[in-house]
């Protein structure tokens, strides 16, 4: 790893470097110099990631026009170059690495421990959405094309039902016609686009909690993270994909489905907190559906869950053989719950645009 950040344009002599953070797809190391500079050294998950020069073109692009849009050095992902004057580094067997400045005094949180901290996350993927508004989307490539087109998604889920490859179809019969019976919701947002009247914008398409950083000491949202989705979407599922991580009372693979519910608290804080920084920049329509945007986003998540289960989980990383089944149920109770305080949500998004 020392030998790797050898080849970017950092200040001083690299001295130490550890894993770090908590991610499932990149490989990341937070790089340790003698002059006390400190950058963090992260090689790409090619198999997630067709495109990686795609990607990189998309993320220094990102944060150029963050960085010429705000004065906050610390708001925004500071890339640095490889020797060479390229965007990254390919080792000898392949691997393809690319290097940040590690943000200062700064922490990720796994959950909110308080209101306060999911209102300030709030805040700062408010903040990533405003200040890219006029950012050309029609220039970002798809690292993961179809990524939230849920309409796609049902129809991979039915083929993998239909399919049924371990056999295990059977024995999630309730679970697999909860997820039927929404099918027509599931076209909401694809008919919106088509018609014109939802625009596509610059989103981050994974806008959970862990992928902002805090400032240490302020508990401040500071910077958002973890860009190798950055590409066209609706705003609607950034909120709605940051309501079902940060709302939700209890774990993703929670067993005791009384433990789960969407916290009413949690999300009118990150109304709050969104809308103040970028409310001004949507349209009333997509305001309008940022509670349709959670029930989606936790939805199509769950039904991604089921989906892997019923194939023989072989997308997402699990630890026992039921846990993709388990995450699926926490999701189900999640929607279920998101149904029945469907008014209660509308009125708080309402409220907080008088």
């Amino acid at each position: 790893m020392i030998r790797v950040a050898r080849d970017f344009r950092i200040k001083g002599n690299p001295v130490s470097s550890e894993l770090f953070g908590n991610g499932h797809i990149n490989t990341t190391y937070k790089v340790d110099c003698d002059n006390g500079r400190e950058y963090i050294i992260q090689k790409l998950n090619t198999n997630t990631f067709k495109d990686p020069h795609m990607l990189m073109d998309n993320l220094a692009a990102i944060t150029s026009h963050l960085k010429k849009r705000t004065d906050n050095k610390r708001e925004v992902l500071s890339l640095v170059k490889a020797e060479s004057g390229a965007s990254h580094v390919i080792d000898e067997d392949g691997g393809f690495w690319r290097a940040f400045e590690f943000v200062t005094d700064s922490v990720c949180l796994q959950r909110a421990e308080t209101a306060e901290d999911f209102y300030e996350s709030a805040v700062a993927f408010g903040r990533f959405q405003n200040l890219l508004i006029d950012f050309p989307t029609h220039t970002l490539g798809e690292t993961i094309p179809d990524f939230h087109d849920t309409v796609k998604r049902y129809a991979a889920f039915k083929q993998a039902v239909e399919q049924d490859v371990c056999g295990r179809a059977a024995g999630a019969q309730r679970e697999i016609e909860f997820v039927l019976e929404r099918e027509d919701f599931a076209s909401i947002f694809v008919d919106y686009i088509a018609s014109g009247q939802v625009p596509l914008r610059v989103t981050h398409n994974d806008a959970k909690l862990n992928n902002v950083l805090f400032d240490k000491n302020t508990r401040k949202g500071l910077c958002v993270i973890d860009l190798d989705t950055v590409m066209p979407g609706v705003v609607m599922n950034d909120f709605g994909d940051a309501i079902r991580f940060g709302a939700s009372t209890a774990a993703e693979d929670e067993k005791d489905l009384d433990k789960v519910e969407m916290s009413l608290e949690l999300f009118e804080a990150f109304v709050k907190g969104f809308l103040h920084t970028c409310g001004s920049s949507l349209t009333q329509l997509e305001i309008d559906l940022l509670p349709t945007g959670a029930k989606m986003m936790t939805l199509e998540c769950g039904m991604r869950f089921l989906g892997d289960y019923i194939s023989g989980d072989t997308y997402f990383n699990i630890h026992y053989e039921t846990q993709n089944l388990d995450r699926f149920r926490t999701h189900l109770k999640l929607v279920s719950d998101m149904e029945s305080k469907w008014e209660a949500m509308h009125e708080i998004v309402n409220k907080e645009c008088r």
